[in-house]
């Protein structure tokens, strides 16, 4: 399907689509090497554009509730047109900016939708501080590259897992998962 709508829509780099297994759904499930998320778990995916990490993410866990939330109207089309396909009923896409959301969830996930320190400041206050899931709620936000200096800007302590210690493949050499708690 995401060929089939890339073509439309780009909503994956043509040229890294025909890695899109490795490179994006593979990508978007290792949040799951780090956490199991309990039934009845919301998941808010902040700026989804394609649905990623969100649909993979919903696929894997059924159970949990995900509200994919992109502002850029054509992306939050292709998701619904995907999840629909899919069947998902676990899955509700938004086309909206998400700092004017007035609810909050058990986490927030974002894959490359802008620096770190940014997408903290945008979601922090999206996430609800009661917990029932085997770690805190929290941000899950998969990045790539040297991340000393953007996680500086946040004010809080993160968590960064490299996604190494989960997949040998090359491409996850620099890849990374920061985990920040809610204080």
């Amino acid at each position: 399907m995401y060929r089939v709508w890339n073509k439309k829509i780009n909503v994956i780099s043509r040229k890294d689509i025909d890695y899109i297994y490795i490179h994006h759904i593979l990508h978007c499930l290792s949040i799951a090497k780090f956490v199991r998320f309990r039934p009845g778990t919301r998941i808010l995916d902040a700026g989804t554009g394609g649905g990623l990490p969100g649909i993979p993410l919903a696929l894997f866990f059924p159970e949990v509730q995900f509200l994919l939330a992109d502002s850029i109207q054509r992306k939050i089309r292709v998701v619904s047109e995907i999840t629909g396909s899919l069947g998902l009923e676990n899955v509700e896409s938004l086309c909206t900016r998400v700092e004017t959301l007035g609810c909050s969830f058990d986490f927030v996930t974002g894959r490359g939708v802008t620096g770190p320190g940014k997408f903290f400041t945008l979601v922090k206050d999206k996430v609800k501080k009661r917990s029932f899931n085997e770690i805190p709620n929290g941000i899950l936000y998969l990045a790539g590259g040297d991340l000393d200096i953007p996680l500086q800007e946040i004010e809080v302590s993160s968590s960064v897992i490299e996604l190494s210690r989960f997949f040998s493949l090359p491409f996850f050499s620099t890849k990374k998962l920061i985990y920040i708690r809610k204080s």
